[in-house]
């Protein structure tokens, strides 16, 4: 019987169209600008199949036995969170959180869905049963499932029903009795090539009567009509000078549906604005999905961390106290983190079916403090690494090519030979000079969206009340005050003027 991960790959056999360069391609998994990037993949699923680690990576299937990914997993009690943490952290690491969707994310939204799907009865009685039927058929084929929620940009001063041109944002054009017809495109879809499943729904609200674009759908890759607009791939086949770019090129594409038809078991919600508001805003998914995001972004700056220390020590800079400072704000970043992270989890609590949901304030609070520590720690190995980034050959082999003795010589480092030198300082040029790296800065600050609106966002859903109540105590108190020192001072005798 094949692996997992083979009969991963094997699943992207499926006629999707997906464009690169301007050229349709035939076939994803033997396509060279996603071969890196498959071969990771099929590594992190073949950890279902491994004995020693898919007792920490998944749970088995009620249905099959086969074991599943703890992304699907249902808590119901703390250690059950922590399960569903553990596997995320073991997928982060054996891609250094560089890879920002390895499915968690989207697997978790279905997952809270399927979980809190009694409280959608009451504006689709399908509900229910659909999500429940996908749920179970993405948890038992290890199902693939990626975003796709924001409009595409053509016009931002108008608003999703004002474009001049109908068909630019993704709408629900017709109407049959076996599903719907869709048209426009939807962005930004990491993952898009090698994803089975896209969830797609609007990002912001909706107005009331704009019931076209008011939808939430689950639309399989290989749609007939949706075609996959891949931008510029930053793969590299050159794995010992690019180590990140050879294995964690995730990719990013644009959606563009051309009348590509949709079946009703498909389409979770549509022609209610109110209820797709209230699917995306679900606490529960929103909830069980977002703490996936933390662990990767623990993990991303981790790596990050022990890059900047690994230079600093190897140069012999780490007794400077100007860079102990940096390295400190470093440290600083994990513990913040690490503590939300903590924080979140113990205060987990059910929801009223039972589901076990981490806190979600602390997790809103680590995603907030994301898109500012990320860029902020590559400006820190910036700084350590300097000048010393351009002193690189352009390949390792040079190494032992016919200038090695001066090589050798004048690449080495306080610490470390030239080649252990040279290659820690392209690792570190991956993050923070490369394709690839200039990438992530970008994604790690707008993947969450505007961050202006999601820092007053935070201002706005928290629980204010006991500051205000605080602030009542204290001027009570203050009356309090006066009005004893007005009682004092009336009793005291009147005095007598000489």
């Amino acid at each position: 019987m094949s692996s997992t991960g083979e009969r991963f790959l094997n699943s992207l056999r499926d006629g999707r169209n997906v464009w690169l360069d301007g050229t349709r391609v035939e076939n994803v998994v033997e396509h060279p600008a996603f071969q890196g990037t498959l071969t990771t993949l099929k590594h992190l699923f073949d950890t279902l199949d491994d004995c020693e680690t898919r007792y920490q990576v998944g749970f088995p299937s009620p249905l099959s036995g086969e074991y599943v990914h703890n992304a699907f997993l249902v808590p119901t009690c703390t250690d059950d969170l922590k399960r569903r943490t553990t596997a995320f952290e073991i997928w982060d690491r054996k891609t250094n959180g560089v890879m920002s969707r390895l499915s968690e994310y989207a697997r978790s939204l279905v997952t809270g869905w399927y979980a809190a799907r009694e409280r959608y009865r009451a504006f689709d009685k399908q509900f229910s049963e659909k999500i429940t039927r996908y749920y179970e058929q993405a948890r038992d084929h290890h199902r693939f499932v990626t975003t796709a929620l924001l409009d595409p940009q053509i016009d931002r001063s108008r608003g999703t029903s004002e474009q001049i041109d109908p068909d630019a944002v993704l709408r629900i054009v017709k109407k049959t009795q076996d599903g719907v017809i869709v048209r426009g495109a939807k962005m930004i879809a990491t993952a898009a090539p090698y994803t089975h499943d896209f969830l797609v729904f609007p990002f912001h609200r909706i107005q009331q009567d704009d019931l076209a674009h008011a939808h939430m759908m689950i639309i399989p890759a290989n749609t007939p009509g949706l075609h996959i607009v891949c931008r510029e791939s930053f793969a590299s086949d050159q794995a010992e000078d690019h180590p990140l770019s050879n294995r964690y090129e995730e990719m990013d594409a644009i959606l563009l549906f051309d009348d590509a038809f949709v079946p009703w078991e498909r389409v979770l919600l549509c022609d209610d604005p109110e209820a797709v508001w209230k699917l995306r805003m679900d606490e529960t998914a929103n909830s069980l999905a977002y703490h996936s995001t933390v662990v990767r972004l623990l993990v991303k700056l981790e790596f990050v961390a022990g890059v900047a220390f690994a230079i600093a020590d190897v140069i012999g800079a780490n007794h400077h106290l100007h860079v102990q400072e940096k390295l400190g704000e470093l440290v600083i970043q994990l513990e913040v983190i690490q503590s939300l992270l903590h924080a979140s989890e113990a205060g987990a609590k059910p929801d009223e079916f039972g589901t076990w949901i981490p806190d979600l304030t602390p997790i809103e609070t680590a995603r907030n403090l994301g898109p500012r520590y990320y860029p902020r720690a590559i400006e820190i190995l910036q700084q350590i690494g300097a000048g010393g980034f351009i002193q690189v050959p352009s390949k390792i082999e040079q190494i032992h090519g016919e200038l090695s003795a001066l090589i050798n010589k004048y690449y080495r480092g306080a610490k470390a030979d030239a080649e252990s030198r040279i290659r820690l300082f392209k690792l570190a040029w991956d993050l923070i000079g490369s394709p690839l790296g200039s990438r992530h800065e970008l994604y790690e600050r707008f993947y969450l969206g505007d961050p202006v609106r999601t820092y007053a966002n935070q201002y706005v859903n928290y629980k204010k009340g006991h500051l205000e109540q605080r602030l009542r105590d204290f001027w009570k108190l203050t009356e309090q005050k006066e009005d004893s020192q007005v009682e004092r001072k009336s009793a005291l005798p009147i005095s007598i003027t000489r």
